[in-house]
């Protein structure tokens, strides 16, 4: 993922800042408590298409 993208990206809903987790290829808006896929490099910003985190999961980063 670029570092330049990751700086301008921004949580489609709360337009707050996003964890980029590698290993999951997601973005985390810990606020809105979403994780929004990256497929094939591109970082998909859909609502329908963001997880929604469970209660026990850890949002760190």
């Amino acid at each position: 993922m670029d570092s330049k993208l990751l700086d301008i990206l921004a949580c489609p809903l709360c337009k707050g800042p996003l964890v980029y987790k590698k290993a999951e290829a997601e973005l985390i808006c810990k606020p809105c408590r979403l994780g929004f896929p990256i497929k094939d490099d591109i970082p998909v910003m859909l609502e329908d298409e963001a997880r929604k985190l469970p209660p026990e999961e850890e949002v760190s980063g």
